[in-house]
């Protein structure tokens, strides 16, 4: 077990790179000084007005996460192969995020919308289906905020401090520059938390590369381990019976990415499109350091790493205590840390404003001002980061762990009214609901049918419930060993749903179109007259109606402050 006397330089490594991040954060409310911070335009999305570099650093802050940097070389760790999904499905979403969130760009920047329930609101006219989209989204990121503590507990443990008040003092700060500075202090710390996470892949490089034997001498090692245990789902190659399992995991996890909100908080926060597309352009370079990271699993095994009372999450922890310097332990200790932060504030931001615009605003408090729904904002952000602290002292881990697994599935129901919808708004919104409500059913029963497995044979049956998402396709009566990615299906029954009822409901259904959105608002970019800043859309702008756009209009009872519509 590590002690705290032994790891006392990479302790205070830690802690010096922790305080100047925390300064960082609290001086990120006076970068770009806006008028007032009190609106959610500034709060929750930086103005809207972020750069090519800070877009860069806060896209990579969103999708390279804590957990991702310990979880997936702990499951190459564990399985080999199987543990390299990420790469693939890296690879996919960066073409699907280019195609599709430009749009998002766009008609959001017109309508002034700060989350997709808002744009799902608009397009298919229903407040209950932009309502349902906003819970789904609070429901899948929260496990996913509890996940990225979980990477630091990690830490801690290897440093041999006590999990508990560490963690709760970190989030406490985290939480307190969050409220004050908003969506600016993970976008401005995002960038010394690359700047770590670049130095960490490059020395682990450089370390594993300059053994005696390099890499090759590592992998012959991790295949000889994999060779000498009695599973059948591990090694350096895929078994022919995981790759359906491993092609539908990849596909699925990057539709689920970019449905994520805080994925669609960091691409509202862009400038214009163009500095969207450049970074989606640019990002899928940053992959590599990923690669290097995955293979630290087996460098972990090379090395002969054991975790720390079984917890698997700390190989990679140890691995860097036992192979860099102290200091230089210390500064990955400290790229893990921050990594866990910057998506935890980006997360939390994005489950708040899902929160006050599309629950309490449109239930609660419609007439609420902006500097209202900024502090209730700020409040729900609060709450959602203790929330998650909680789960992680009070709870088993493993909860969390299965929360998230939940969670991918849910978010990825959102698909056909986000995505699609952003092409198309002839599903009816009680087909859409419907398609929700019968992805998710199918997904959580298959869910529950899926045991952990374990023991030295990978075969015995640990947990009988929610032990992964593949699901066996012997419950079918196929005799086969593969099997599917649970989202894959609870998709596929979403959209089939969705297909079937939508001619029915529109039969019945004869208010007409209901889209409040026009095929131009999808292509409008800076400098469009259509584009308009939230202080715009508050204040009323014209006094003149647009005959293009006659929702953006300041006639009363159309267009409501803040892109909230109202029936007329």
């Amino acid at each position: 077990m590590p002690s705290f006397a032994d790891n006392q330089v990479q302790f205070w490594i830690f802690a010096f790179v922790f305080g100047v991040v925390t300064i960082m954060g609290f001086a990120a409310g006076r970068w770009r000084r806006p008028a007032s911070i009190h609106t959610l335009e500034e709060w929750g999305l930086g103005g809207r007005a972020f750069g090519n570099w800070v877009t860069f650093f806060l896209l990579s802050g969103d999708v390279y996460t804590a957990y991702t940097f310990v979880a997936v070389p702990t499951l190459v760790y564990g399985l080999g192969a199987a543990g390299f999904f990420p790469a693939p499905f890296l690879v996919i979403v960066y073409p699907m995020l280019f195609v599709v969130l430009s749009r998002f760009w766009s008609v959001c920047h017109v309508h002034g919308f700060v989350t997709p329930a808002e744009f799902v609101r608009a397009r298919f006219g229903s407040r209950g289906l932009g309502a349902l989209v906003a819970v789904l989204g609070i429901t899948a990121t929260m496990p996913y905020i509890a996940l990225q503590l979980i990477g630091i507990e990690a830490v801690f443990t290897v440093m041999g401090l006590p999990g508990g008040w560490p963690l709760t003092a970190a989030f406490v700060v985290l939480a307190l520059y969050t409220f004050n500075s908003g969506l600016r202090a993970p976008a401005l710390i995002s960038i010394v938390k690359d700047a770590l996470v670049i130095w960490t892949v490059l020395a682990a490089f450089i370390i594993v590369s300059s053994n005696a034997g390099g890499w090759d001498a590592v992998f012959r090692v991790a295949e000889a381990r994999f060779a000498s245990t009695a599973r059948t789902d591990d090694g350096l190659l895929l078994d022919g019976h995981d790759q359906l399992s491993y092609v539908t995991l990849a596909l699925g996890s990057a539709v689920a990415l970019f449905l994520y909100p805080h994925t669609l908080t960091g691409v509202l926060a862009a400038r214009n499109r163009g500095v969207l597309r450049r970074n989606l352009a640019a990002l899928p370079l940053y992959t590599l350091t990923l690669g290097v990271l995955m293979l630290l699993g087996f460098a972990a095994i090379f090395s002969g790493i054991q975790p720390v009372g079984g917890d698997r999450n700390t190989v990679v922890p140890l691995w860097f205590n036992a192979s860099f310097p102290e200091w230089c332990a210390g500064l990955a200790f400290a790229a893990i840390g921050v990594g866990a932060m910057v998506p935890a504030a980006i997360m939390s931001i994005a489950a708040a404003n899902l929160f006050t615009r599309n629950i309490y605003r449109e239930y609660l408090r419609p007439d609420a001002s902006e500097a209202e729904e900024t502090t209730v904002s700020k409040v729900a952000s609060l709450t959602v980061k203790f929330g998650a602290v909680l789960v992680i002292l009070l709870l088993n881990t493993q909860f969390a762990v299965d929360l998230q697994l939940i969670g991918g599935v849910v978010i990825m129901q959102t698909l056909p009214a986000v995505a699609i919808g952003l092409y198309t708004n002839w599903m009816h919104r009680w087909a859409l609901a419907a398609g929700i409500g019968a992805g998710l059913a199918a997904g959580i029963a298959m869910l529950y049918q899926i045991p952990q497995l374990g023991g030295p044979d990978g075969v015995t049956v640990v947990r009988e419930h929610f032990g992964g998402s593949a699901w066996p396709l012997s419950n079918l009566g196929l005799d086969t060993r593969s099997s599917i990615y649970v989202g894959i299906v609870a998709l596929a029954v979403n959209l089939l749903v969705t297909a079937l009822l939508t001619p029915i409901l529109r039969g019945l259904d004869r208010r007409g179109d209901a889209d409040r959105t026009r095929p131009r608002d999808y292509i409008a970019d800076e400098g469009d007259p259509t584009i308009r800043r939230m202080s715009e859309l508050v204040d009323g702008g014209t006094d003149t109606e647009d005959p293009e756009h006659p929702l953006l209009s300041p006639r009363p009872g159309r267009f409501t402050p803040a892109g909230t519509y109202r029936p007329r």
